[in-house]
């Protein structure tokens, strides 16, 4: 495979790894993304000790095709947090509300961050979020109403954090290092969703579900505190970093960077590979957003292991989802660096694997019947060769816009946002009884939508700087 013509720097030398200030950058970011998933997702386990049992006794839809896992654990389990009388349609809304602020600050995000740096944006973003999760207890407090408007307000605020750190990457991450740089930053958002999953279960056992929510906001905190000490938008403006250091990433990135003042809104419209990495991005956020938030209730339902497993359980598959991403970033920029595949080769194998693995494994989950440890390991296997994507198309936006990155990742994640808020409903409205038949479907559904989404960005995908992005090119300007 021919290379790309994005040598390293312009002398070819690379700068250390080991104490540099964008690996820095890197694993500051991973811990901020963990923060951040970890309050997307703790509601949804300390909702289940919000509500009040009785109300939701009649919403009971387990299903008993399947055998019980095994005897219910004795725990002494304290009760003392208050409970609420809501049933499942609201309860549906306020793990929706989340997804109705996050959609808003996507594009906007991308934007000002593209214009004054990701820094700030991302730190308050994350602060917000965090500050926002102290509240909730007080908000369950005041009543359905004000809880839904204040999981929209966290919306708001995370909707900013991925957008802003694409931008800033766009200044610290040189060609040959970003698939490495990136899923280190990103996999965060996966060891978070795999730490307070079963974490959150486990505050809400032996203490009470408030403390869910005074816990993990406080982590926000401290991270938010650490963040604003010890980085910056650009290497120009880092305190700490290397002459060295500063040099290898400005000489690797001088030919990629545009210094236009206006956004070239109308051919970043029409661009093909734009809307390549959009209909992959909505395609796998599909089967994503459907696991992530119907798992613990498949395995409840459906499979009826208990709920000390459960927690347990749900969080498996994205503790290999997370391992994937860093490993296949290694492995991308190893295949880019030295072997000299494409660009464009590695993020269209790499998207063939995270999307179509996923796809057979999690058809093969729904065919497998009661046996539960088959069950287990498919869907865990589904979800950990979907951590491909993370040198996928995931990062193209890098490649194809790198001044403009931050606005792409906005547009194509407003798009992926949608199965978020859509997804989930379906799958519940396919799946009344609960049976193993129903559930095939909504594997299937997901499945063939992963398909088109990994075909179609393979067809119509690109690996190198597009005209429009590039400050000398005058087709925007007529």
């Amino acid at each position: 495979m021919a290379s790309d013509s994005n040598p390293a720097s312009e002398d070819g030398f690379q700068a250390p790894v080991c104490c540099s200030a964008r690996y820095n950058l890197a694993f500051l970011s991973f811990f901020g993304f963990f923060v951040l998933y970890s309050l997307r997702v703790n509601l949804s386990v300390a909702l289940v000790d919000m509500v009040d049992s009785n109300t939701t006794a009649k919403d009971n839809r387990t299903s008993y095709e399947c055998a019980e896992h095994s005897a219910p654990i004795k725990v002494l389990r304290n009760q003392t947090g208050k409970k609420y009388q809501w049933d499942a349609e609201t309860q549906g809304w306020i793990l929706g509300s989340f997804f109705y602020g996050y959609i808003i600050t996507q594009i906007p995000g991308g934007y000002v961050a593209s214009r004054s740096g990701g820094k700030l944006l991302l730190g308050f973003g994350i602060l917000g979020t965090a500050v926002f999760t102290l509240f909730t207890p007080l908000a369950a407090d005041f009543g359905f109403g004000a809880l839904v408007a204040l999981r929209a307000l966290e919306g708001l605020g995370e909707g900013v954090t991925f957008p802003a750190m694409h931008a800033m990457w766009s200044s610290w991450a040189p060609p040959l290092e970003r698939s490495k740089l990136l899923s280190i930053s990103y996999a965060g958002a996966q060891l978070g969703t795999v730490v307070s999953l079963p974490l959150s279960g486990v505050i809400c056992y032996y203490m009470n579900w408030t403390y869910v929510f005074y816990f993990f906001g406080l982590v926000g905190i401290i991270w938010f505190i650490l963040w604003i000490c010890l980085v910056s938008d650009t290497p120009e403006t880092h305190k700490t970093i290397t002459p060295y250091e500063k040099e290898y990433i400005l000489s690797s990135l001088k030919n990629q960077l545009s210094s236009q003042k206006s956004v070239p809104w109308i051919p970043m419209l029409k661009s093909l590979p734009l809307w390549a990495i959009v209909v992959a991005h909505f395609s796998y956020n599909w089967t994503f957003y459907t696991l992530l938030t119907l798992l613990p209730t498949y395995m409840k339902e459906v499979l009826r292991f208990n709920i000390q497993e459960n927690g347990f359980l749900s969080a498996v598959p994205y503790l290999g989802c997370w391992l994937c991403m860093i490993l296949s970033g290694q492995a991308a920029d190893n295949l880019r660096a030295r072997w000299n595949f494409s660009t464009l080769w590695v993020r269209r194998v790499f998207s063939l694997i995270g999307m179509i693995g996923p796809a057979i494994f999690l058809v093969a989950a729904g065919f497998i019947g009661c046996d539960y440890s088959l069950a287990v390991a498919f869907l865990t296997i589904s979800t950990t060769l979907g951590g491909f994507c993370s040198s996928g198309f995931s990062i193209n936006h890098l490649d194809i816009a790198p001044s403009y990155a931050g606005i792409l990742l906005g547009i194509t994640n407003t798009f992926a946002t949608i199965p978020g808020m859509i997804g989930p409903i379906i799958a519940r409205s396919l799946t009344p009884e609960n049976t193993i038949g129903e559930w095939q479907t909504v594997f299937c559904i997901a499945a063939a939508i992963n398909v088109f989404g990994a075909i179609f960005f393979t067809l119509f995908a690109k690996g190198e700087v597009q005209n429009w992005a590039i400050s000398d090119h005058r087709g925007h300007r007529n």
